[in-house]
């Protein structure tokens, strides 16, 4: 595709088990500011567990293979929201959970959305298809990688099927649950959702305090400070409400404070 070049992600090895590719989504539409997203290759001795597969406009496959060298490989879509798996159908399988399974069996069509996705997927028909087979997950599934054991934490609000993956070495990959930026919200009367998946992050880092949180989005790693920073902010919501603006493109509510800027749904 014209504008997207060879070197389309940045690949840094941040453990000796651990490599984020980060690609740019704004290249899609200016609107989306949560540059860069992070898909994070988990390597055990004997498999590797691939978080999300991005937005497909460039290669995955061929570079993940190359850092697995020869392991077995899972993909896992930390939930079905377009920057996530459009890139699904350059694999065979994909883990997902249950609840948002149906999102990824079939292919994307984006006819409807040309205004937004049109320059980058025109030559795609606007059609984008899934893996072939999909396979599902729900909490409290776990994987042995050899060395390192990987459990799968529900976490709805974001999304119904937002998971996030803790490690046995102390990774907790949240996804699009908490992150440093725009953060897109569901309807008020579902905050207590997105604030009990919130809590119970924050517990688990209580119980272990080295625990380090790796978002989809912007920053990494973080603290719990982040996940404090957003579950605060999201309670404060109520006593900003008058000064929230109209988002036209999200069919949102925006409203800022001094460390995120919120986009509530209004359906």
């Amino acid at each position: 595709m014209a504008g997207i070049k060879e070197e389309w992600y940045k690949i840094t090895k941040l453990k000796d088990y651990l490599y984020v590719l980060q690609e740019n989504i704004s290249i899609v539409h200016p609107v989306y500011t949560n540059d860069p997203l992070n898909l994070y290759l988990i390597l055990g001795d004997h498999t590797a567990i691939l978080i999300d597969t991005g937005c497909g406009l460039s290669p995955l496959k061929p570079l993940v293979e190359k850092l697995i060298r020869g392991r077995d490989l899972l993909i896992f879509n930390s939930h079905t929201h377009w920057d996530h798996v459009f890139g699904n159908g350059q694999f065979e399988e994909v883990y997902v959970h249950e609840n948002e399974a149906f999102m990824v069996s079939r292919p994307y069509d984006l006819s409807f959305s040309k205004e937004i996705f049109g320059k980058c997927y025109a030559s795609r028909n606007f059609l984008i298809p899934p893996a072939k087979t999909i396979k599902t997950l729900k909490d409290g599934d776990s994987f042995d990688l050899g060395k390192i054991k990987v459990k799968v934490i529900h976490a709805p609000g974001h999304s119904p099927g937002s998971i996030c993956l803790l490690t046995t070495t102390g990774e907790l990959f949240i996804g699009d649950v908490s992150y440093y930026g725009d953060i897109f919200l569901p309807r008020r009367r579902s905050f207590p959702i997105v604030l009990e998946s919130i809590s119970k992050l924050i517990r688990l880092c209580e119980i272990n305090d080295k625990i380090e949180l790796y978002p989809s989005h912007k920053k990494i790693p973080c603290d719990n400070t982040l996940l404090l920073d957003l579950y605060n902010g999201i309670k404060n919501i109520e006593n900003l409400w008058e000064n929230r603006k109209e988002h036209n493109f999200f069919n949102a509510w925006v409203i800022d404070d001094e460390k995120f800027r919120y986009y509530i749904s209004r359906y």
